[in-house]
């Protein structure tokens, strides 16, 4: 299944709340964990590799912490999970993979790799200032409900229309 990693979600969450705020203010990693019951060790490991990779900014001192290291419209959802997780992946293969036996004959390999491409537009569009704010994606996706009914199930018109 496609899933973000627990990392990913935490990185998420620490910078959609730097982004939140209305004035640039530094926050430490306690303060962004205990504010969201996460492990202060985890989330401490996720924004210094959120720092190694630019996205953060760390200042020492009194009243040091973690500020957005560019402004949240610069900084996408695809930029956070990619800095956690490595590139967005799909499948196993990403290029021309000698080590795969199936390479040659694969008949799923080129339609998933466009979906990945859908999936990396919509992560790449989607800014963290967009996340903040709690915007629709621009990118068109249908958005479908992630529990049946059982009128769905069962093939029934709903209650409104019978």
């Amino acid at each position: 299944m496609l899933r973000l990693s627990k990392k990913a979600e935490y990185a998420l969450m620490a910078l959609k709340d730097l982004a939140s705020r209305p004035e640039p203010e530094a926050a430490s990693a306690r303060e962004i964990a205990e504010r969201y019951g996460i492990p202060v060790e985890l989330m401490a490991k996720v924004l210094q590799r959120l720092t190694k990779t630019d996205l953060l900014a760390s200042h020492h001192g009194t009243h040091g912490g973690y500020l957005l290291a560019r402004p949240a419209s610069r900084i996408s959802v695809a930029d956070v999970i990619e800095a956690i997780d490595g590139p967005i992946m799909v499948t196993s293969c990403t290029t021309a993979d000698d080590e795969c036996d199936q390479y040659a004959t694969c008949n799923i390999r080129d339609p998933l790799w466009r979906i990945k491409d859908q999936i990396l537009h919509a992560l790449t569009s989607y800014s963290l200032q967009a996340l903040a704010a709690d915007e629709l994606p621009l990118v068109p996706i249908s958005l479908t409900r992630r529990v049946p009914d059982e009128d769905a199930v069962l093939g029934r018109a709903p209650v409104e229309s019978r």
